[in-house]
């Protein structure tokens, strides 16, 4: 499958937004939108007036590139909120939010969406007690996270269980440190999207 194999700092830089897609260092000075927040490559710093339909596009790969998806994926997930009853771009963002990457990003379980994506591939949460290793799975309403026991001991989620202690979990989720156990037990809230998004941009993209 193709993945963007590039610095993922430049496609915080090229957003214009932070991204978070190197965890705790995009909190400090070293973050590149600290140290050259402009457009990478060496036409970077121009400012140039975008068109309608350039703020549209940029507005759907922030939102592609925060969530770590493919194009082909994006525009699938749009098509299903498309087709549901209520407003569209809020349930696009529904549907990104319940990805099992993200929900363990959210959780605390990871650094990051990238890493959080990798530890789902290896193997090392449970979704109701069965491995689950896609990081797009869709979760549902009830569904419970967990790390495989034999994972817990390990010195990464030993790390991990220190610092989801002091995480925010947004409104959607709720989370068990005795157990590290996450739950679902709701529907994402516009308010507790983890991005500044117009996700009116989007739709308005998708629906030319």
């Amino acid at each position: 499958m193709a993945r963007y194999t590039d610095a993922v700092c430049r496609q915080c830089r090229r957003e214009g937004v932070k991204l978070f897609l190197k965890g705790d260092r995009c909190y400090t000075d070293k973050c590149a939108m600290v140290r050259r927040p402009y457009s990478p490559g060496q036409h970077g710093q121009r400012r140039n007036k975008m068109s309608e339909y350039g703020v549209q596009l940029r507005e759907k790969q922030k939102a592609r590139r925060y969530y770590g998806v493919l194009e082909s994926q994006f525009a699938k997930y749009f098509e299903i909120a498309n087709r549901k009853k209520g407003i569209t771009g809020e349930i696009l963002l529904q549907i990104l939010e319940s990805r099992l990457d993200n929900v363990v990003s959210r959780l605390g379980l990871a650094n990051s969406r990238p890493e959080a994506r990798q530890l789902v591939r290896h193997g090392h949460f449970l979704v109701n007690g069965s491995k689950v290793d896609i990081p797009s799975y869709l979760l549902k309403t009830d569904d419970v996270i967990s790390i495989k026991e034999n994972s817990k001991n390990t010195a990464k989620f030993r790390e991990l269980a220190e610092l989801a202690a002091s995480k925010n979990i947004p409104g959607f989720l709720e989370f068990d440190k005795e157990k590290l156990e996450g739950k679902v037990i709701g529907v994402c809230e516009r308010a507790d999207v983890g991005i500044e998004l117009e996700e009116h941009l989007i739709v308005e993209l998708y629906s030319k």
